[in-house]
């Protein structure tokens, strides 16, 4: 007998769906350093991720005073370019896991 729980709820294609989600839920984190300004890092994330000036600011001091900070979720194809983008900039960044 398997371990499988059956929820009669949940059609197999919901199920699919919802494990298709979770794999591809990433996290943006940006990290600090000794070299960037807190200009720098709050023009770059509104201008490469569409923060408000409000919220790059907010972000910023998350990442100088815990090291780094998840500034933006989504799916890997669309953290890619905006990783590339902070990294083109001098900004160290990376994609994980949510979880992670």
């Amino acid at each position: 007998m398997s371990n499988t729980i059956y929820n009669p709820t949940i059609t197999e294609s919901e199920e699919s769906n919802l494990l298709t989600k979770e794999n591809t839920s990433k996290k943006l984190v940006v990290w600090n350093d000794d070299v960037n300004t807190f200009d720098w890092v709050i023009e770059t994330l509104v201008e490469v991720c569409g923060h408000s000036k409000e919220q790059a600011e907010q972000c910023a001091y998350v990442i100088h005073t815990h090291g780094k900070y998840a500034v933006k979720n989504g799916d890997f194809e669309l953290l890619n370019p905006m990783c590339n983008s902070i990294c083109k900039r001098g900004i160290n960044a990376t994609i994980e896991s949510i979880g992670d």
